[in-house]
């Protein structure tokens, strides 16, 4: 399986997930309206995951006046979501991404190699998208610290 190339400048491929909030949420809900941090992580109620999520809750309030929405992926089922949602009060949806097909389509689904072993799952990966359904810019790997200022600092650039 290789990974997904995609640029700043692509369509962002479209999605339609089941989400903490209720329901479904599909990217096209925002076409025209805001820009979407979708940032994928390996798994819910682990450290790094942990900081990464309260990071953006910490700074929502700033996001939102920026004109983003924030979008959370990762592998783990609804229950899991909820729990770590409710549990570090977070103001933006955790989207299913059960079957990997989104997280395969971002290129965020990639074979891990940690201390020797080697399984697939997420690499930490956050996807800028703006109003018209482009990426405008890509994280990959992304280290968890300073990475939500980066994520501001672009999308106050994306409204100058």
């Amino acid at each position: 399986m290789t990974a997904s190339v995609l640029q700043p400048g692509d369509e962002a491929p479209p999605f339609r997930l089941t989400a903490t909030q209720g329901g479904h949420i599909a990217l096209a809900d925002y076409h025209g309206k805001r820009h979407v941090i979708l940032y994928f992580y390996p798994k819910d109620d682990t450290p790094g995951c942990t900081r990464e999520a309260c990071g953006f809750r910490d700074t929502y309030e700033k996001i939102k006046l920026a004109g983003g929405v924030v979008l959370g992926v990762s592998l783990d089922p609804l229950a899991s979501h909820v729990k770590f949602s409710k549990k570090y009060e977070l103001p933006f949806p955790l989207l299913c991404d059960t079957d990997a097909s989104l997280s395969k389509a971002y290129g965020a689904y990639q074979l891990k190699n940690m201390y020797g072993k080697k399984s697939w799952g997420i690499v930490r990966s956050t996807f800028i998208i703006d109003r018209l359904g482009r990426i405008v810019r890509i994280f990959r790997r992304v280290r968890v610290e300073a990475h939500v200022d980066e994520v501001l600092k672009v999308l106050e650039e994306l409204n100058a």
